[in-house]
């Protein structure tokens, strides 16, 4: 390429600026715009992301990286792993730095070292990074060839980038220096240390290095970081609240479910779990009735063709659980679909059989890594509120512009009024022609277009059959939990020659709709138990009435309102323990029991109720007949809010 001495850059509002050739990003922004520099921490030159300070020596677009965007954060938070690595080999020479990203929210480090970090371990490191920061440090980036770069960490004893850097085919690699620290990093990074101004180490955790449990165990430090200290202190406030309604905490103290080192990774479901289990069943049953599903159940242990067909053999072979049965390989399956294609083939289908709508509460596994494991929102074994549609490709629109209503509304009624969407395209490893899946990309964004959905493009991201339209719902701490997804496929419908004969009697293929609302049943109830804090709603909430008799003498009215609310399909508990009153409210709050009917003397000679309603208290004498009433107006008809026309 031709050495030049000067340059045009295209900059904010300027068409074009001649400048010296080897001019920063940092340099433009002060001759031309200085207020422009406030907030950046990078740079975009031609769309690529680099330091502000790297050197540009061609014509281009530059363009200022703030760190109030999500770019701009992933480069503070990925320079303040580097600081806490530095902060690290500073306090422990001996110890190996592994690798440091950032992360959704902050960055992690893996570590590692011969004795366990501690708490107060976690304060040092915080103490010396402060101090590497407050010194301002230059953080330089310095190509190297390959070679040099793997004698360089040889020196300095850093095994694993030794080992990262022979995995690496390019002959010239980057690395990151700020002052007598080191890393290997493709960048960007911030200016100098100087720039990193409130920082909180999180917390520890185990890793095996590259994921893979036959590894060694690292280290692994999480951290966050903003360089606004109110930002700082409301995320921490955030992560104490996220800590009071940890559904694992939570699970235990309500009773709802437990995990056991005999199955790893494997929920046990206690009674009052399983009645949010299956008044979620209840609930979809009976949507399924309403809008024309016909629900199904198929085997959880399917042989290897099945899988090779389906082409799940490929994308998660190495998630799956396998035996044999007759010295043939069977699999327990990881998703729905291929079992609902099977019962599609069982027959032969007219046009006028379509559209076919299959619901399944399909059991599924996949073997997942010890390490990622997480109460309810990881497991091993999952139940999801699968569905599949095959339909004609005329009836696909109508299908979606419903199955976007249906979602939305259900969304609604279990509390979540927020959420995204993201249109997921063509991922790398797919299935299906290139035509097939840019008409059906077409189709959903006509959709979402049509009605007039914002939405997000997540290219790559698609399943490997098909396009996929995902709703990510908020809930009360504005965390995001993708959910409920529609994926159109023509894939799978070719790949199992499934047919229907059409008005002329030519064999043509349906259209294939994979769809849930909810996901993984498991991980819904996680996500609803940490929104709700515990305190579920009234229609699903496991026990909705607790009666509390002053003493002895009254069991036999409080058993006769027990009776009366168990008749009137009320989940009622009655106490009968020989406590004071005031230690069974106390307990009846603490298990979040809705509402307690207490119940003596005066309740008796006037055949009525003392009502108290949780973190509310007393709210009045209630006859019984007004309060069957009461109650039927607390449950409501949450199925009303979803039927057909409104």
């Amino acid at each position: 390429m031709e050495n030049k001495k000067e340059i045009i850059i295209e900059f904010n509002n300027f068409e074009g600026k001649k400048f010296k050739a080897g001019v920063s990003p940092l340099d433009v922004a002060n001759s031309v715009e200085k207020s422009a520099v406030k907030k950046s921490v990078a740079a975009k030159f031609n769309d690529k992301m680099i330091d502000l300070t790297e050197p540009l020596y061609e014509d281009g677009k530059l363009e200022l990286v703030t760190y109030d965007t999500p770019e701009g954060m992933e480069v503070y938070w990925h320079s303040t792993s580097h600081l806490m690595a530095n902060a690290i080999k500073n306090l422990f020479p001996e110890a190996k730095i592994a690798i440091g990203p950032p992360i959704e929210k902050g960055f992690y480090y893996d570590i590692d070292y011969k004795d366990s970090f501690t708490p107060e371990d976690l304060k040092k490191i915080e103490e010396e990074m402060d101090k590497i920061a407050k010194q301002d440090i230059k953080i330089e980036r310095k190509i190297l060839n390959k070679e040099e770069a793997i004698k360089h960490f040889r020196k300095l004893n850093e095994d694993y980038k030794v080992e990262l850097l022979g995995e690496i085919e390019d002959n010239e690699v980057s690395l990151y220096f700020q002052g007598n620290f080191s890393d290997l990093c493709r960048g960007p990074h911030l200016p100098s240390t100087g720039y990193i101004k409130n920082f909180k180490l999180i917390s520890l955790a185990g890793a095996y290095w590259k994921g893979d449990e036959k590894n060694k165990m690292l280290q692994r430090i999480y951290g966050i970081s903003f360089p606004e200290k109110e930002k700082l202190e409301n995320y921490l406030n955030f992560l104490k609240e996220a800590k009071k309604r940890d559904h694992r905490k939570l699970g235990k103290e309500l009773d709802l479910f437990s995990f056991h080192n005999e199955a790893p990774g494997f929920v046990f479901w206690h009674p009052k779990g399983m009645i949010i289990v299956n008044e979620i069943y209840n609930f979809l049953r009976k949507v399924y009735r309403e809008w024309g599903y016909k629900e199904i159940l198929t085997p959880v242990l399917m042989n290897e063709q099945l899988w090779r067909q389906s082409g799940h053999w490929d994308k998660f072979k190495e998630e799956m659980y396998f035996t044999k049965i007759e010295n043939i390989n069977y699999a327990l399956k990881p998703m729905n679909c291929p079992g609902s294609i099977l019962i599609y083939k069982n027959r032969l289908r007219s046009y006028r059989d379509l559209p076919i709508r299959y619901p399944e509460f399909g059991h599924d596994h996949r073997n997942e890594k010890s390490g990622v494991l997480h109460g309810l929102f990881r497991v091993r074994a999952f139940i999801q509120d699968d569905a599949h549609i095959y339909c004609t490709p005329a009836q696909i629109k109508e299908e979606i512009f419903t199955l976007i209503d249906l979602t939305t509304k259900i969304y609604k009624i279990f509390g979540f009024d927020n959420y995204k969407v993201e249109l997921s395209t063509r991922p790398e490893k797919y299935i299906g022609s290139i035509d097939m899946w840019n008409f059906a990309e077409k189709i959903l964004s006509e959709v979402l277009e049509e009605q007039g959905i914002p939405h997000k493009i997540n290219p790559g991201d698609g399943a490997f059959y098909g396009p996929k339209i995902d709703f990510h719902i908020f809930d009360c701490l504005m965390r995001g939990w993708q959910c409920g997804t529609i994926q159109l496929d023509f894939a799978m419908p070719e790949r199992f020659n499934l047919e229907y004969t059409d008005k002329d009697g030519a064999k043509k293929k349906p259209v294939m709709i994979h769809r849930t609302f909810l996901g993984s049943i498991e991980r819904f109830i996680g996500i609803l138990i940490e929104h709700y804090a515990g305190d579920i709603p009234f229609w699903l909430t496991p026990v909705q009435v607790m009666i509390i008799p002053v003493s002895e003498k009254y069991h036999n009215y409080a058993l006769k309102v027990y009776k009366l609310l168990i008749n009137n399909n009320f989940r009622t508990e009655i106490d009968l323990r020989n406590e004071k009153v005031g230690y069974k409210i106390r307990e009846s709050e603490m298990q979040k029991v809705p509402f307690m009917c207490i119940v003596g003397e005066k309740e008796i000679t006037t055949n009525t109720v003392s009502l108290r309603k949780r973190k509310s208290g007393d709210i009045g004498k209630k006859s019984l007949n007004e309060l069957i009433q009461f109650f039927e107006q607390e449950k409501g008809d949450v199925f009303s809010l979803i039927k057909k026309g409104e």
